[in-house]
């Protein structure tokens, strides 16, 4: 089952929570729902990344156990929070600017989430207990007209 809020009067925040799933297109849908076009298969990939991990590996798929994510686009900043109701994890460290610097061994299975999220979003930010990612791309203004050569 999904649940959406609306948003609110005078906010900018919406929400979407789900059970533990990794069936995730109609959320993606909604979620890139105000992305332009030309960015939505990129952005796409970062989120159900971090969808996949936040349902697979924090809530261990469990159908009990939901994802929440709120999301809004304030001034010329598209966010994501997306929370799960697992034990958390043992975060990367936010500081290393090399996103390579995630990778995993070439035999190993997991892991690469990582380094795709810190290619694909300007901000990437665990809370603490490792059970919120917060993630953030800067688009422009949407008024911007292009530029002519």
């Amino acid at each position: 089952m999904i649940t959406i809020s609306s948003r609110p009067v005078g906010r900018n925040w919406s929400t979407i929570s789900f059970a533990s799933t990794l069936y995730l297109c109609s959320i993606l849908d909604l979620l890139l729902a105000e992305v332009p076009c030309r960015l939505q298969a990129e952005l796409r990939l970062g989120l159900q990344e971090a969808l996949v991990n936040a349902a697979k590996h924090g809530n261990k798929l469990d159908p009990g156990k939901i994802v929440i994510v709120r999301f809004s686009y304030t001034d010329d900043h598209y966010w994501w929070i997306i929370s799960d109701q697992g034990c958390g994890f043992d975060r990367p460290c936010d500081c290393n600017p090399d996103p390579e610097a995630y990778l995993p061994s070439v035999e190993s299975e997991n892991g690469r989430g990582t380094c795709i999220l810190y290619k694909i979003f300007d901000r990437v930010i665990w809370n603490a207990a490792g059970t919120e990612l917060r993630l953030g791309k800067q688009m422009g203004s949407r008024f911007r007209l292009p530029l002519l050569n």
